[in-house]
C-alpha cells in the first residue's frame, strides 16, 4: 500500500511560481514512477510531468519550459516547480504512483491539491 500526501497549493498571480509536494510512504516506493496529473473544472485529468525511480523526466508540451518535476529519494518526495504560472494552469494538482513492473493499472493517487493562477 502507498500513500500520497500533497501540498504547497495555493492563490499565484500569472506569471508567478508556485511548488507542489508530494510526500510518498509505503513499501517499496522507491521503485515506483512518480506523475504529477491535473483537472481543472470541466476537463479530464491530464498529465503533467513525471519522473521514474533513476530520474528520467517527462513533461505535457503545455508545461515544458515552466515546470520541472524532481524527487528527493531520502524524503520519498517528489516536488514540482511551476514558473511563469498562466490562468489555464488553474486547477486541482493530483500527485501520483504506480510501479513500473506492474503498469499503471496499479496507480495510487493522493488528494490533490488546488492551484489557482489569477490576478
Amino acid at each position: 500500500q502507498v500513500q500520497l500526501v500533497e501540498s504547497g497549493g495555493g492563490l499565484v498571480q500569472p506569471g508567478g511560481s508556485l511548488t507542489l509536494s508530494c510526500a510518498a510512504s509505503g513499501s517499496d516506493v522507491k521503485l515506483y514512477t512518480m506523475e504529477w496529473h491535473r483537472q481543472a473544472p470541466g476537463k479530464q485529468r491530464e498529465l503533467v510531468a513525471g519522473i521514474t525511480s533513476i530520474g528520467r523526466t517527462n513533461y505535457a508540451d503545455s508545461v515544458k519550459g515552466r515546470f520541472t518535476v524532481s524527487k528527493d529519494n531520502a524524503k520519498n518526495t517528489v516536488y514540482l516547480q511551476m514558473n511563469s504560472l498562466k490562468p489555464e494552469d488553474t486547477a486541482v494538482y493530483y500527485c501520483s504512483a504506480y510501479p513500473p513492473w506492474a503498469g499503471s493499472l496499479y496507480r495510487y493517487w493522493g488528494q490533490g491539491t488546488q492551484v489557482t493562477v489569477s490576478s
